[in-house]
């Protein structure tokens, strides 16, 4: 798994690092028991302080995507099917999506290109081929 960041975007780093892990795992380049590297390694490597990676690995954690222990570090856990999704989940899509009829993008749009994302994380291709 390779991750970048952008240390002159908006995002926060470590909502990048997160964002980049939860992305790694829904197209199937991470499974469970997969490691992801140590904090003050991915620190070092991206030129960040280690509690930068400190508190991706943390929110992943709270969000039950990762464990963190202290023999094998942080590794992806099994996905749950009976987890309700995070009650933030639907906000931050109601957000985004306020900004795409904002900006002019018709329905039929948002709802095309939501498909094309779908479709093209691991789980919803296994789906696709039943």
């Amino acid at each position: 798994m390779i991750l970048n960041v952008d240390l002159s975007a908006d995002v926060p780093i470590y909502q990048q690092i997160r964002d980049q892990v939860v992305e790694a795992i829904a197209h199937g380049a991470l499974t469970e028991g997969s490691p992801l590297p140590p904090t003050r390694t991915l620190a070092a490597d991206f030129g960040v302080n280690f509690h930068t990676v400190n508190k991706a690995y943390d929110l992943l954690r709270q969000e039950g995507l990762i464990r963190l222990s202290r023999g094998t570090g942080a590794v992806v856990t099994a996905a749950a099917t009976d987890q309700v999704l995070p009650s933030d989940w639907t906000a931050r899509a109601r957000t985004l999506l306020a900004e795409a009829v904002a900006r002019g993008i018709s329905p039929d749009e948002v709802l095309r290109t939501c498909q094309t994302l779908l479709t093209s994380f691991g789980p919803a291709k296994q789906e696709d081929t039943r």
